[in-house]
């Protein structure tokens, strides 16, 4: 069985440090309130980063900033905007979830990449051992504390994500925290000393009860809620009776490929499994 999953940014994106000279040409600025982008409503409903050559042509009043590199030859900063900023006429500040389906995959994934160093630099800005002013690094993406020598680098929480087979069809739950009548399949985070693989048979014991084989990784995804990278993969069902653990899991059931409930939207890791199974039943 393949299964084929949408790529990351780095087609179209140079991650760099050393910033260019601001003012001299178009630059986007990924600006968060919170987990809240700024975004530009254009008229065919689409959404847009703000795209100016600086960042006080912008009305907003913002805390610090960041440089990430380059998207399609165009220079990006991640900016925390203050805590009582609003959004200048035109614009608006929408939660990173629904900005979702309204720009192109590339986009979505390096705002998730913006809002993840944001969050990184404001957590970060005194040492956690000595409590010392932290200073950025210019060789890389790093902060360092002159008096002790802690490092801190963006932190990434590694998840499990996987699609279970028995029979031509896919083991689907409802979580508590999605919305109402949504499925997708077993997710969770790693812990300390497990294996990805061990991480996957626990969370299927955890939360339904159920025992696979033959694991196999298929592909990954960034995933900046908060700052997850989602492992994908793929697992036949061995044994056990679905018993849900009723406080993750409301609900789950196998589904057919022609009975699928409600799902997660395409762009997500979840979403292009279940499509794929959806359109591929007799390879599962």
């Amino acid at each position: 069985m393949e299964m084929c999953l949408n790529g990351g940014i780095f087609r179209d994106y140079a991650p760099s440090l050393t910033p260019p000279e601001q003012g001299k040409e178009e630059t986007y600025w990924f600006i968060f309130l919170g987990n809240r982008l700024l975004v530009c409503i254009l008229a065919d409903e689409r959404l847009a980063v703000p795209l100016t050559r600086t960042l006080e042509e912008i009305p907003i009043t913002w805390v610090r900033q960041q440089y990430l590199g380059t998207f399609r030859a165009k220079p990006c900063y991640s900016v925390e905007a203050a805590a009582d900023a609003v959004a200048p006429e035109g614009l608006r500040f929408m939660d990173l979830r629904r900005v979702f389906d309204g720009v192109d995959a590339s986009l979505f994934l390096l705002a998730g990449r913006a809002v993840q160093i944001v969050q990184w630099d404001l957590s970060n800005q005194y040492c956690g051992g000595c409590g010392t002013l932290m200073a950025a690094q210019t060789t890389e993406r790093a902060k360092k504390c002159p008096n002790c020598g802690q490092l801190r680098y963006p932190q990434l929480s590694p998840a499990i994500i996987v699609a279970v087979f028995k029979d031509q069809r896919l083991l689907m739950a409802h979580n508590v925290n999605f919305a109402p009548d949504v499925y997708s399949i077993i997710a969770g985070f790693v812990e300390p000393g497990e294996t990805l693989e061990e991480c996957v048979e626990r969370e299927l014991w955890e939360e339904v009860k159920i025992q696979v084989k033959n694991i196999r990784y298929i592909g990954s995804q960034p995933w900046p809620f908060p700052n997850s990278l989602m492992l994908g993969f793929v697992a036949e069902y061995a044994g056990g009776e679905i018993q849900v653990d009723g406080s993750e899991v409301l609900d789950a059931a196998w589904f057919s490929a022609d009975q699928l409930p409600v799902t997660p939207k395409r762009m997500s890791i979840a979403g292009q499994m279940i499509a794929w199974f959806a359109q591929h039943p007799e390879g599962c």
